[in-house]
């Protein structure tokens, strides 16, 4: 057996509990691994609260977690992979609020990178490299990138930067330094963002669920190159594209950018880390807003 944070119902943070379950083995193609540190995103309280049942069908008992970082304990046929490896892991099927969790995709975690960056990492990575797969921006385009600042929307500045387009972060004013620091230009959030950009805009990753999609879309002149991840009543107004996670978004996600965190090319969103026994702290932290960092959480 083993021990997880499970949803023993949906509701409020506190319908996390610790308990006992049955512990995951590895099927073909699959590495089950002792979870060292595990990722909460925004997506995690969303299902918890029940608000996305006909995307992630959870039931009481369930286990919340999209990233993870740990060793490999187990192997399934079919996997060149070796016991006691360090991987980085994205959980496709969730489960990373546990003591043992089964995936197809993981990476090795360099000795250099940290546990509680290797489990910030997955998620944030996929839905990054994803959208910019999505929107196909090239060399001497501008994109705009709402949500700037955030897990995935920092992630999406520096690998845009780094590949010679011009990139244009929305976010907070307290985030200014932040964008600018990793290769953006910055605007504040505010009335008519569009308004306040000047020269052409080529493609937009919504990254924030703040609004924006039916002006983004008339700025860029194309809906296929306005992609969110958040979705939201304009996605269908706008013509903008929903981005959805998949096995074919972005498969090379982990080993394009873990070489990046382990060099510092590449820098993470701030983290603030808690126990796992405080999984539904770290939810009420994030719903409250009284936290702008990425809450992981550890096992000793």
């Amino acid at each position: 057996m083993s021990h997880a944070m499970v949803i023993t119902e949906f509701g409020g943070p506190d319908v996390l509990q610790w308990r006992e379950v049955q512990a995951p083995e590895p099927q073909r193609g699959e590495v089950a691994i002792r979870v060292k540190a595990a990722g909460v995103g925004p997506t995690d309280l969303h299902i918890r609260a029940g608000h996305l049942i006909g995307v992630f069908p959870q039931q009481a008992g369930d286990v919340l977690g999209f990233e993870a970082a740990g060793v490999i304990e187990a192997v399934g046929e079919g996997v060149d992979a070796t016991l006691g490896d360090e991987v980085s892991a994205l959980l496709p099927a969730q489960g990373g609020y546990g003591e043992r969790v089964t995936t197809s995709v993981w990476y090795p975690k360099p000795p250099s990178v940290s546990w509680d960056a290797a489990a910030a990492l997955p998620a944030s990575a996929e839905a990054a490299v994803g959208t910019l797969h999505e929107i196909r921006a090239a060399q001497g385009e501008t994109l705009v990138v709402l949500g700037a600042a955030g897990s995935v929307g920092l992630i999406i500045v520096q690998l845009a930067h780094a590949d010679g387009i011009r990139v244009i972060g929305v976010a907070s004013q307290r985030d200014e330094q932040l964008i600018r620091e990793v290769g953006g230009e910055f605007v504040p959030y505010g009335d008519r963002v569009f308004d306040r950009i000047e020269g052409p805009v080529d493609a937009v990753i919504d990254a924030a669920g703040h609004g924006g999609l039916t002006d983004a879309v008339a700025r860029v002149g194309d809906p296929t190159r306005v992609v969110t991840l958040t979705g939201g009543p304009e996605v269908a107004t706008s013509g903008a594209l929903m981005s959805h996670p998949g096995p074919d978004r972005a498969p090379d996600a982990l080993a394009l950018t873990m070489p990046m965190i382990a060099d510092g090319t590449l820098r993470l969103k701030q983290r603030k880390v808690l126990p796992l026994a405080e999984a539904a702290e770290a939810h009420r932290l994030l719903e409250s807003g009284e936290t702008n960092e990425k809450i992981v959480l550890v096992l000793e």
